[in-house]
């Protein structure tokens, strides 16, 4: 039975997500401030985070960024702020999707399934021991390790999927559409404009230049390409 933090100062719609958790299978657990939501979250006990960003203790933005550090666990950001620069900033710290309230609990419970799936197939058909190595970047897909000139960098879930599925495909082309689908599928509730968030946080990391990219090349008006320099 799958675990589920919620990070949430609001009870009665903590304890909505709760009971509606329960009664489709999961065990959740509910932290009313950012304080203890990160505690608990830094603990490894959850399989998944729901957490709102206004809170008090710490905000979620801080607590996706820590979490980030260590965990390769889905995020789930339900909030009350539907403005695009706040769902576009909480993909930025990590988040994996993002509810706008109100909401139904029907489809976060959709989500939360979603995502745990996902995350349980990228973790299960990598290939064991596999290391994709291009000049200065070297991929180990059996340990999850990105290092860049000798170098740990971190990266989330989705941003180490990405990288993955075009250094696994170098000089192909690939659209936004495709990108789309190929990592968040019909799963995810959202646009392309993910993808464009994504490749930008990922050169942010990897790139010695992220406004002149050698790795992952942007072709206007097509897509983007891996670049094994």
């Amino acid at each position: 039975m799958k675990q589920v933090l919620i990070i949430e100062d609001d009870l009665d719609i903590a304890e909505l997500e709760r009971d509606y958790l329960q009664l489709n299978g999961f065990r959740a657990d509910i932290a009313r401030d950012g304080l203890l939501g990160l505690k608990k979250a830094l603990t490894g006990a959850y399989d998944v985070v729901v957490v709102d960003l206004m809170l008090p203790g710490k905000d979620g933005y801080e607590i996706i960024k820590e979490i980030r550090k260590t965990l390769e666990i889905p995020v789930i950001v339900v909030s009350a702020k539907n403005d695009d620069i706040d769902k576009i900033r909480g993909l930025n710290f990590g988040a994996d999707d993002y509810l706008t309230k109100p909401f139904s609990p029907s489809e976060l419970t959709a989500r939360i399934k979603a995502h745990s799936k996902r995350y349980e197939r990228l973790r299960g058909h990598m290939p064991v021991y596999e290391v994709i190595q291009y000049k200065g970047l070297e991929i180990d897909t059996a340990s999850h390790k990105i290092l860049v000139n000798d170098k740990e960098v971190q990266l989330t879930a989705k941003e180490y999927e990405l990288l993955v599925f075009l250094a696994s495909n170098p000089n192909i082309v690939f659209s936004k559409d495709h990108i789309f689908d190929t990592i968040w599928g019909d799963e995810y509730c959202g646009d392309t404009a993910t993808v464009a968030v994504h490749i930008q946080k990922i050169r942010k990391k990897i790139e010695k230049d992220p406004a002149n990219p050698e790795y992952i090349e942007t072709l206007w008006g097509t897509g983007y390409r891996f670049n094994p320099v």
